[in-house]
């Protein structure tokens, strides 16, 4: 079934916060006809996102500073600074913070994901605040309407 995704909200030039994390989307699929979007995350040591399915979209990851491990499938792929890894759609996949902070850039095609994020985001006021406090379960309800959906608790290890 395909479901027409809701019309975009969130600002594509500042950071904010989802789910512990900072995020900044960096190319919006509004500049690229659909084709693709880019965004950014910066997370603390542990942070994990449930174990998850895009039904939608393939997805890469390049680990711009940090260490991650990424759980694709029944694969896992410890990474550093410099290394990419591929999630495609329909594959249950997430990922594990192992540094004191990791950066990561994460590139989606077709666009269109990055609306839930910042739909579900809040806004960052000074880059030294703390991450904002979040209702996962809001989030994870908004979450069909863009065909994601949870497979899984967040990796431990």
């Amino acid at each position: 079934m395909n479901k027409e995704r809701p019309p975009h909200t969130g600002d594509t030039q500042n950071p904010f916060w989802f789910l512990g994390g900072r995020v900044q989307i960096l190319v919006p699929g509004t500049a690229t006809g659909g084709t693709l979007s880019v965004m950014e995350f910066t997370d603390p040591k542990g942070h994990a996102p449930p174990l998850h399915i895009h039904e939608a979209e393939d997805e890469i990851w390049i680990v711009l500073d940090g260490e991650i491990t990424f759980f694709v499938g029944d694969d896992r792929y410890d990474l550093h600074a410099g290394a990419v890894a591929h999630g495609p759609r329909g594959v249950p996949h997430s990922y594990l913070v192992r540094s004191p902070n990791a950066r990561m850039v994460a590139a989606f095609g077709p666009a269109g994901i990055e609306d839930w994020f910042a739909a579900n985001s809040s806004p960052i006021s000074d880059l030294n605040d703390a991450p904002a406090s979040f209702d996962i379960e809001a989030i994870l309800a908004s979450a069909e309407a863009y065909r994601l959906r949870v497979a899984g608790p967040p990796p431990v290890a």
